[in-house]
C-alpha cells in the first residue's frame, strides 16, 4: 500500500495548456450561472454540460488546479457519475494524484464515490492512499459496502488498514468478513436498531431516536434477549400506533421470518422477491441477531446473479469485476476451461460421424444436411434450457414439476418439429435428392427438435436437484450433446429408409 504523505498543498502546479483553459471556462461559467447580470440561456451548451455532468477533462482540470468546491459539488449531487469518470481516470492517475483528490473531497465524499463503484475498482483507490486515510474513508461507508473492499485488498493492505480503523468499527468488518461472501452473513449489515422485551412502547420510541443515525433502517426494530438472542419485530407502524405504556413484548410480533448467517444470497434473495421484505433479521447458529439484511443488498444480489447465470448460459465463468478492468489472462482463463470442456464432447460428434462414414459414402447428399440440422436442434436446446433456467431462478419450476415440464415440452417440441420438417423436406426437395433423402430429413428434423427439447428441460432440473447451479448447463453444452446424439438419429433412420449397411 502506497504511504504517501497528505500535506495539503496550497499552491496548484502548473497543469496542462487544456486543463487550465477547462478550468477557466468552468470558474468563469460558475460566476455567470450564481450572477445576476447574466441569463442562464447565455451560457454555451459545451459549459452548462461540463457543470451539470462530470467528464474526465473537467475533472482532471479540477484536480490540477485543486478545486475542492467544484469536485465535492460533483460528489453531492452525482456521486455515481463523478465514479464513472474516476475510474476511467485511475489508468492515467499517478498515486499522488490520487491522494490529492481523496483529500479535496474528503473522507465522507471519497466513501460516498467509493460506494458507487465494483470493489475491486474501490479497492484499487484505496491501495494508492496510506492505511490511516484507507481506514477514514471506509469508517464512513456502510459495514457491509467497507467489507466488500477489504475482501478486495491484498492481506498485508487489508491487515494495514484494519489496524488503522477505530478498535469498535474494525472488529465489526472482521465478524463480516468471516462469512462467506455469497452468504446472508456476507452481504449484512450489522447496523440495525434492537430493543429489549421489558421497555415500553415510550421507552423504546425514545431508545431508537438515540440510535436513529447509527442504524441502516427503522422500518423494523428488532427484539432481543440480553444475550442477542432474537425474540421478535416490530414494524415502525406498531411503535407510533401503541399506547403508551404498553410493553413491547405484548405487541410485537415473535412469529417472523429469519435468514441464518450461512444461507446463500440465492436463496436469500428468492425469499425477499415472493415476499417483497424491506429487511429481514440474520441470526447465528445460537439464533443471536448478528445483522439484517436489506432490499437493496438483495438487488445487488440479483443483479450479480442474473450476470452470472447469463455469463454461464454464454459458455464462459463470470468475471469478478467490471469486463473492461478485467486482465486478458482472467478473461483468458475464465473461458479456456469452458472450451476445453466443449472441445472434449465435440470430438464425439467426431465419432459419430467416422462412424458413419460408409453411409455418407453412399448417399451423399446425407452430408448437405448435417449443418441445418444439428443447427436446429441446438438452437432448440438453448431456448429451452434458457427458458428453464429463468423459471427455476424466479422459482416457478421445481423438481417435483419435471414431469409436468417433459410433457410440455415434447408437445411445444412436437409442433415445433413437424412445422420444421416440413420445411427441411422441402428443401431437400428443391435441392433436388431423391424423396427418400428428403424423408430422412424431413423425420430427422423432427426427431432431433424433440430430443434436444426434452434433453435441455430434463438436464437443469436435474442438476438443481442433485445441488449443482444449473445454469452451468449452458447453451454451448446442449448444443454440443444435441449435436452428436442428433447426428445418431438422423443416421439410423437413413440406414432404415435407404436401406444402408
Amino acid at each position: 500500500m502506497a504511504t504517501h504523505a497528505t500535506t495539503r498543498t496550497t499552491s496548484p502546479p502548473a497543469g496542462p495548456s487544456r486543463a487550465r483553459d477547462t478550468l477557466e471556462t468552468l470558474k468563469a461559467a460558475r460566476d455567470d450561472l450564481h450572477g445576476t447580470s447574466v441569463p442562464f440561456r447565455a451560457v454555451s451548451d459545451d459549459t452548462v454540460a461540463l457543470l451539470t455532468t462530470p467528464n474526465s477533462a473537467a475533472v482532471r482540470a479540477a484536480l490540477a488546479a485543486r478545486d475542492g468546491a467544484l469536485l465535492r459539488g460533483w460528489a453531492e449531487a452525482m456521486p455515481v457519475e463523478l465514479a464513472e469518470v474516476v475510474v476511467d481516470l485511475l489508468q492515467e492517475l499517478e498515486d499522488d494524484e490520487t491522494v490529492v483528490l481523496a483529500e479535496l473531497l474528503g473522507d465522507e465524499l471519497t466513501a460516498g464515490v467509493v460506494t458507487e463503484l465494483w470493489p475491486s475498482e474501490a479497492a484499487d483507490i484505496l491501495e494508492r492512499l496510506n492505511p490511516a486515510d484507507a481506514a477514514d474513508v471506509l469508517e464512513e461507508m456502510a459495514p457491509d459496502d467497507a467489507a466488500d473492499v477489504v475482501e478486495e485488498l491484498p492481506a498485508s493492505d487489508a491487515a494495514d488498514v484494519l489496524g488503522a480503523m477505530v478498535a469498535e468499527e474494525a472488529t465489526e468488518l472482521r465478524g463480516l468478513l468471516a462469512y462467506p461472501s455469497n452468504s446472508a452473513g456476507g452481504i449484512m449489515t450489522p447496523q440495525f436498531a434492537a430493543i429489549r422485551p421489558d421497555l415500553t412502547i415510550d421507552e423504546a420510541i425514545v431508545e431508537i431516536r438515540r440510535v436513529v443515525d447509527e442504524v441502516e433502517t427503522v422500518n423494523y426494530v428488532y427484539v432481543t434477549e440480553a444475550d442477542g438472542r432474537l425474540l421478535g419485530v416490530l414494524a415502525l407502524r406498531d411503535l407510533l400506533l401503541g399506547r403508551y405504556g404498553q410493553s413491547v413484548r405484548a405487541v410485537m410480533n415473535a412469529n417472523l421470518v429469519r435468514l441464518h448467517a450461512m444461507d446463500d444470497q440465492e436463496e436469500v434473495a428468492r425469499i425477499f422477491r415472493d415476499q417483497r421484505y424491506l429487511a429481514l433479521p440474520v441470526v447465528d447458529d445460537q439464533d443471536r441477531l448478528v445483522g439484517i439484511v436489506t432490499a437493496d443488498d438483495v438487488r445487488d444480489v440479483i443483479e450479480e446473479e442474473a450476470g452470472e447465470d447469463i455469463e454461464m448460459l454464454g459458455g464462459s465463468q463470470p468475471l469478478t469485476e467490471p469486463y473492461l478492468n478485467s486482465p486478458v489472462l482472467t478473461i483468458f482463463r475464465r473461458r479456456i476451461v469452458w472450451l476445453a470442456l466443449l472441445l472434449v464432447a465435440q470430438a464425439y460428434t467426431a465419432s459419430v460421424l467416422s462412424h458413419f462414414s460408409g453411409e455418407l459414402q453412399a448417399v451423399v447428399a446425407l452430408g448437405f444436411f448435417i449443418p441445418m440440422l444439428i443447427g436446429t436442434g441446438g438452437n432448440v436446446g438453448s431456448q429451452t434450457v434458457t427458458t428453464l433456467v429463468r423459471s427455476m431462478g424466479l422459482d416457478d419450476v421445481h423438481w417435483n414439476d419435471l414431469l409436468r415440464v417433459l410433457w410440455k415440452e415434447f408437445r411445444v417440441a412436437l409442433l415445433l418439429g413437424a412445422v420444421l420438417a416440413v420445411a427441411m423436406f422441402a428443401r431437400a426437395e428443391m435441392l433436388g435428392v431423391t424423396p427418400n433423402v428428403a424423408l430422412v430429413v424431413g423425420l430427422s428434423a423432427c426427431f432431433i427438435v424433440i430430443w434436444a427439447g426434452l434433453v435441455a428441460a430434463f438436464l437443469p432440473l436435474a442438476l438443481r436437484r442433485i445441488g449443482i447451479d444449473p445454469a452451468v448447463v449452458s447453451a454451448p453444452l446442449i448444443t454440443t450433446l444435441v449435436d452428436g446424439t442428433g447426428l445418431i438419429l438422423y443416421f439410423e433412420l437413413a440406414r432404415r429408409i435407404l436401406s444402408l449397411g
